[in-house]
């Protein structure tokens, strides 16, 4: 990944050109992802899961729509390839589909499984209960996305 923090003359100098080469030299580095804004509920899933199959019929195409979708966006993370290195704090599991839900790094809670969309809603709302109350004033994370 390449980021451009805007073009530079060859006569610009000072703390603001240096400041740009620096952010944009850290930004560089980090893996897509690697920045967590937020919740995130993390969905562990494997090829030929049924029950992870039935949670994207049933769940997954409204999700991202949703109130809970919006306060922890909805990532997946498939077990049989190498483990994401922004979430080595959190345990590994063999079980599909887990949902871990995930704030700065911290596991908050895991729902093991997929009990339908009867009771998903309801597990994950208590899990969502969990985290620090969302900011009720300022600039929101989700400003200008499609709702």
């Amino acid at each position: 990944m390449f980021v451009s923090i805007g073009k530079r003359s060859a006569g610009s100098t000072g703390m603001a050109g240096l400041a740009g080469l620096i952010l944009g030299l850290a930004l560089s580095s980090l893996a897509p992802g690697a920045i967590a804004l937020g919740a995130e509920l993390v969905m562990l899933e494997q090829p030929g899961c049924p029950w992870c199959k039935r949670f994207n019929e049933e769940i997954a195409p409204a999700y991202a729509r949703t109130e809970e979708g919006r306060r922890a966006p909805l990532r997946r993370v498939d077990i049989t390839e190498p483990w994401p290195e922004d979430l080595e704090t959190i345990a590994r599991e063999r079980l599909t589909p887990t949902f871990i839900l995930v704030d700065e790094g911290l596991e908050i809670g895991r729902l093991r499984g997929y009990p339908g969309d009867a009771f998903f809603w309801g597990l994950l709302g208590e899990m969502l209960a969990k985290l620090p109350q969302a900011p009720t004033s300022g600039t929101s994370v989700n400003q200008g996305q499609a709702q």
